[in-house]
């Protein structure tokens, strides 16, 4: 079994200050490995980075067309949103529309990380409801596949029709039979797979657009909500939103908790998937940054770019102190260098 590799580094002064390691894959139309880092047979859970792949039944079954759901709602469901008010307006009026209220949701409370929505909550004396959980929208897609299904209300239960149905979907794109799952912080299975696997299921997703299948239509409906809508998909502030942007619409990149991320590249034909060893986003951000990077179709000199790859440290007075870089394995690739 390969080991993890350095991905990204933190320098203070002149010192190597930390390292972080993982794996990493870039798969192609065929499903094979363009490029590698590490070990591409490492099993993860996918965490966050995979909700475009459990939304995909709410597409395959009708069940968002026949509750008229359109891009917002699509980037909503693939979401880890910060809670403000863009995202948690959207999801009341998405409850509306099913006849639910927030008590339908078993996803549990969470404080919204958008800051003036937290410090409207204190001002107003209010706790944080279900609504505000980064989930919510990808519950709100539980929800309507439920209410199509006409399925009882414990959808988080993994012997559910909506979790069955999203394991199907999930196997079928990673081409691999899960090997478990994990409970994950919205009380919902998280299956797990290889880093491959994730990487060839966003590779799927990335040429969707070629076939005329359900599911392939459904993959292509969710990736371009997602570019449509980047900040429906996380939030002011956040590497997805920001990176997406960046890149103009060409790419869907997702993050997961615990260091995972992804990226759908439909004009290389190309999906990406990273999993940093020790779960740090920084290190994550990072990563992803510079594999976009190499694969040019993410400017090295964005504004946008800058904030996570080759980012600044600074100490509480603004003073430069570090910089968070990628190592110099993921520059250059796992031999030659970045020709996908």
């Amino acid at each position: 079994m390969t080991r993890p590799v350095p991905m990204s580094e933190l320098w203070r002064g002149q010192i190597l200050e930390s390292v972080h390691l993982g794996h990493a894959v870039i798969c192609d139309d065929s499903g094979q490995i363009v490029q590698a880092w590490g070990d591409p047979d490492a099993v993860i859970y996918p965490r966050s980075s995979c909700k475009m792949l459990q939304a995909l039944p709410l597409l395959t079954s009708g069940a968002a067309d026949k509750f008229g759901l359109n891009s917002e709602h699509l980037a909503l469901a693939c979401a880890s949103h910060n809670g403000a008010a863009i995202h948690t307006d959207r999801v009341r009026s998405w409850l509306t529309q099913l006849d639910l209220d927030e008590t339908a949701f078993r996803c549990g409370p969470q404080e919204p990380a958008d800051i003036p929505a937290r410090d409207a909550l204190i001002r107003a004396g209010d706790s944080p409801c279900q609504i505000h959980n980064n989930c919510s929208g990808k519950h709100s897609g539980f929800l309507t596949l439920c209410a199509h299904m006409g399925a009882g209300p414990e959808y988080t239960e993994v012997d559910h029709p909506v979790q069955q149905a999203a394991l199907a979907a999930f196997e079928d794109s990673t081409g691999q039979s899960s090997p478990g799952f994990g409970i994950d912080g919205c009380s919902a299975p998280n299956f797990a797979t290889t880093v491959h696997g994730l990487a060839r299921a966003m590779a799927f997703f990335a040429t969707a657009s070629d076939r005329s299948d359900r599911q392939s239509m459904a993959a292509t409906r969710l990736t371009q909500a997602m570019m449509q809508h980047p900040e429906l998909v996380a939030g002011e502030g956040r590497a997805c939103t920001e990176l997406m942007r960046a890149m103009r619409g060409r790419v869907a990149i997702k993050t997961g908790a615990e260091g995972v991320f992804i990226a759908i590249v439909p004009e290389k034909r190309l999906g990406v998937a990273l999993k940093i060893a020790d779960g740090t986003t920084r290190a994550a951000e990072c990563a992803i940054a510079t594999i976009l990077t190499g694969l040019g179709v993410l400017d090295a000199d964005n504004p946008a770019t800058r904030k996570f790859m080759n980012a600044p440290v600074l100490s509480r007075r603004g003073l430069h102190a570090g910089e968070i870089k990628p190592a110099a394995g993921l520059m250059q690739g796992p031999a030659s260098g970045f020709n996908a």
